[in-house]
Parts: structure tokens; C-alpha cells; sequence
């Protein structure tokens, strides 16, 4: 349950109707979905948040699908149940196929099963692993 009123467009302040239009011109539907409507009421972090967002996820040296899955994954490290759900459909939208969300999963299931037993076990940096050493 939202702990905000998620705005709808005949609520919104100006600036979150820009910020809105733009999501819609960048996405190619008319779709706003609950996440940028709760951030509506406070439109400067709606405003920073979209301008971060369309930066960090725009084509670079890594491409938008690959974007998406670490998206994934981390929204399933931080236990962030609409983003996994949000960010597996733009992954879906971007080509990702069920054999490589399947493989996805068990990367995600690995590195938990792995991270917990290094953290538990206390073990050390491997010099080689350093960019520091040698």
C-alpha cells in the first residue's frame, strides 16, 4: 500500500505534467506507471530522479538489456518487489528471452549463496583481486 496519494494527471503540479510528458515521448506509451505517480508530489525529486534515470539507463558502453538484468538483480538484492517486477518487463521488452531470465536467476541465486558465505566466513581479499597490490 502507498504511503503517498499516486497523482493522477488532472493533480498534477506543472512541472511533474512535463516530467510526465517526457516519460511518455521517451517511452512510447501513455502509460505513467505507479513509481513517477507517488514521485509526483514532490516534483523537484520526480524532475531529478527521471533526468538521473534517462542518463544512467540510455545505450553506453554497457547496451539497455544488460542495463535491465543488473537492474534485476540488484532490486532482488535490496528485496525491491516492484522494481524486480518493472525492470523484468523492460528486460522482456528488450529482447531478454525466458532461457536468459531463467540463467539470470540462478546468477542472482549464486552470488547470494556465495556473498553470505564470504561475509559469514570473514574470508580476506585475494591480493591478485587488488588493484592496489603488485
Amino acid at each position: 500500500m502507498a504511503t503517498v496519494k499516486l497523482l493522477q494527471d488532472e493533480e498534477l503540479d506543472p512541472r511533474a505534467a512535463a516530467v510526465f510528458a517526457d516519460i511518455r515521448t521517451t517511452r512510447g506509451t501513455n502509460d505513467v506507471n505507479a513509481f513517477w505517480r507517488a514521485l509526483a508530489n514532490h516534483p523537484e525529486t520526480l524532475e531529478t530522479l527521471w533526468s538521473e534515470l534517462k542518463r544512467t539507463m540510455a545505450p553506453g558502453a554497457l547496451d539497455p538489456l544488460t542495463k535491465e538484468l543488473l537492474y534485476v538483480a540488484v532490486s532482488v538484492a535490496n528485496s525491491c518487489a516492484y522494481c524486480v517486477h518493472s525492470h523484468t518487463a523492460a528486460a522482456r521488452a528488450k529482447g531478454m528471452t525466458d532461457a536468459q531470465h531463467q540463467e539470470l536467476l540462478q546468477v542472482i541465486a549464486m552470488a547470494q549463496r556465495t556473498n553470505g558465505l564470504v561475509t559469514a566466513l570473514g574470508v580476506p581479499v585475494d591480493p591478485a583481486f587488488d588493484r592496489n597490490e603488485g
